[in-house]
């Protein structure tokens, strides 16, 4: 084991950096629009129900590699079962990385181009903003301008190092990003007419549960804790042996759901409190995706006094919550030709930044090959990473070495307490939760 691998220093720079990870635009489009499709309340407490059972184990088990490993995503799994073909699935995890990075940088850089058109005015401007973000589609090189500018943002807090780059940009950009949600939420609530938009949410709903709202649920927990593309593993890796694995998944998994709770308390009241026919605004927010951001809530934000202002906040908001995810998404990748191939740092960056910057390009003058990306990404590699995981864990991995670092060698007897739950999940309950994703994601 490398003994000198670089850590993360404190406790809040590891609890940031992972929940920064997990934290992403998924949060604030995909969620409110599960839980207006999924009955309100129901949708939430299903939701939390699923990070319990499935989210929270698989969380630990990604920590729990990449601290016993001390190495990189696919190292990690070559390390720890060598000679054996376990290393595909972390191989198959650094893919997804960067498969993902090729179309989620271009979404990240349509964040940029409107955030400068919330502070410039623009936005105040606009008619019709399904023709205003159509023509942001229909234009690849004012795309490609800010995937590259975003790509070159995330790269830069990559070449600064675990603790100067990744660390330090998580202890500050996860405290902007909850002020900036406090805030939008808080305004949004003060509305007249708000009260609505939150009885919807929160207001158990029996006439609107799907009967696939569990699985609904669960691949939203999956897809929102970013398990299975090989973060979790990587930034594990930088745990210290005092890093309590439980108590971080828990507090990560906790982050995560109030970003997306915040989100919904920020959107559906704005929706019921703005439009004189809440029940159109609600279709829009069940179709969710990127039309939910970049043209129904621009729309509504344009009928707020101090219209400008709002926006920009929350075009801010999308921003940061776009970079946390992918400096760990390109750390991922990064490390990967860092130490299996032994280039340098810088060099190992500027290659992976090229790679994305050339599927980014790609992906920006064909939305077949930008939704290829996304789908081989989201419905095959994550949910076969997770499973592979569960199984490696559950099942490959000696109990002794599980035990050792659940309990730090013995010194957490409260995780030891949950040892025999976890490893029950791991190895008959998740797996057949993410067969169940799987199978619902090929045919829904």
């Amino acid at each position: 084991m490398n003994e000198k691998r670089v850590t993360f220093a404190s406790k809040i720079g590891v609890i940031a950096a992972a929940a920064g990870s997990a934290v992403g635009l998924g949060n604030i489009w995909r969620f409110p629009s599960q839980a207006a499709d999924g009955g309100g309340a129901i949708f939430i407490m299903v939701y939390i129900g699923c990070i319990l059972l499935f989210g929270i184990p698989l969380i630990i088990s990604e920590f729990l590699v990449g601290r016993l490993s001390q190495a990189n995503t696919a190292g990690a799994f070559h390390r720890l079962a060598p000679r054996t073909h376990w290393k595909w699935v972390g191989r198959m995890s650094v893919l997804s990385a960067f498969l993902i990075m090729g179309f989620y940088m271009v979404v990240c850089g349509w964040t940029l181009d409107y955030l400068i058109q919330s502070f410039s005015g623009k936005l105040r401007t606009v008619n019709d903003f399904s023709a205003n973000f159509t023509a942001l589609l229909n234009n690849p090189l004012r795309q490609i301008g800010w995937m590259i500018l975003f790509t070159i943002l995330t790269a830069f807090f990559i070449i600064s190092g675990v603790k100067k780059g990744i660390e330090q940009s998580s202890k500050i950009l996860m405290p902007m990003l909850f002020l900036l949600l406090i805030v939008l939420a808080v305004r949004a609530i003060m509305l007249e007419g708000a009260s609505g938009g939150l009885a919807f949410l929160f207001k158990p709903d029996m006439e609107h549960v799907k009967p696939t709202v569990f699985l609904d649920a669960m691949g939203q927990a999956f897809f929102s804790l970013s398990i299975g593309m090989g973060c979790m593993i990587t930034y594990g890796s930088y745990f210290n042996d005092r890093t309590n694995l439980t108590k971080t998944a828990v507090q990560v998994s906790v982050l995560d759901t109030l970003v997306a709770i915040l989100a919904g308390v920020i959107i559906f009241p704005s929706a019921f409190a703005l439009t004189a026919n809440p029940g159109t605004i609600v279709d829009e927010l069940v179709a969710g995706g990127p039309g939910l951001l970049f043209i129904t809530l621009p729309g509504l934000f344009n009928q707020m006094p101090a219209s400008m202002l709002w926006a920009a906040m929350f075009f801010c908001l999308l921003a940061l919550a776009a970079l946390t995810s992918t400096i760990s998404l390109m750390e991922v990748v990064t490390l990967y030709l860092h130490e299996e191939y032994h280039f340098s740092r810088k060099r190992s960056t500027l290659l992976v930044t090229a790679g994305v910057i050339i599927l980014g390009v790609v992906s920006s003058f064909s939305s077949k090959f930008f939704n290829l990306l996304d789908v081989t990404s989201a419905k095959f590699m994550l949910p076969a990473g997770g499973f592979f995981i569960c199984l490696f864990v559950g099942w490959y991995l000696d109990q002794k070495l599980v035990y050792a670092q659940m309990t730090n060698h013995g010194s957490l007897q409260s995780a030891a307490k949950l040892l025999k739950i976890y490893i029950f999940l791991l190895r008959y309950i998740v797996p057949p939760a993410i067969l169940a994703i799987f199978i619902y994601g090929l045919t829904g």
